[in-house]
């Protein structure tokens, strides 16, 4: 796999009820997405669509970026939030 600084990344975090889904792909100069790390964590401390226990919400966002970035190779510095 391409190093970071060498492959532009996309990545994207989706705050739900149910689930937080951490997503990474690598951006080509030529050719499609190729998806590189994906994590999908139970959001415990989400009930219709509040934050209901915030320590739960933190743990569940900050495990789904993590593993997506053990997945990747790459340390993510910024992405993109989707909630709800």
């Amino acid at each position: 796999m391409a190093d970071i600084s060498d492959t532009p990344m996309l990545v994207s975090l989706d705050i739900g009820t149910s689930k937080v889904v951490a997503m990474v792909a690598e951006v080509p100069a030529q050719g499609e997405l190729r998806i590189a790390g994906v994590s999908c964590q139970p959001a415990r401390g989400l009930k219709r669509g509040m934050i209901v226990d915030i320590e739960s919400t933190v743990m569940a966002i900050k495990r789904a970026i993590e593993e997506a970035e053990l997945m990747a190779e790459c340390k993510i510095e910024s992405l993109t939030v989707g909630i709800g």
